[in-house]
């Protein structure tokens, strides 16, 4: 089976998307490190570290130091799929992401987002 694209994509050539989408509805770079660190464990220089190395989404994942239990919350539809539905583990947590930030974008309270 071949893999999705997005698996061999470079984490740090779509990292930018994600905050121009939060920028672009008044939140900032932060909120979405935030977010990312939330999700996976990295701390904020791990996370840059990353990104220098231009790591790819799989990889980005793979290495996390801590995926958050607490993800598993996460509910809804991302690209017209329920996230809760998805088999495979790698997409399961990219969408995790997407979803995460498609809420940061949409007003949602960071405390939602980060299921406090």
């Amino acid at each position: 089976m071949t893999k999705h694209k997005i698996y061999t994509m470079s984490f740090a050539s779509v990292y930018p998307h994600y905050v121009t989408k939060a920028e672009r509805k008044g939140r900032t770079k932060a909120e979405v490190d935030e977010i990312i660190r939330w999700l996976t464990g990295y701390s904020q220089n791990e996370f840059e570290t990353q990104l220098e190395k231009k790591t790819d989404f799989e990889t980005f994942f793979m290495e996390a130091p801590q995926m958050n239990p607490s993800r598993k919350m996460i509910k809804g539809v991302v690209c017209g799929v329920r996230v809760e539905n998805i088999e495979e583990p790698t997409m399961q947590e990219i969408r995790y992401l997407d979803k995460m930030i498609d809420e940061l974008a949409k007003g949602k309270a960071m405390e939602k987002i980060l299921r406090k």
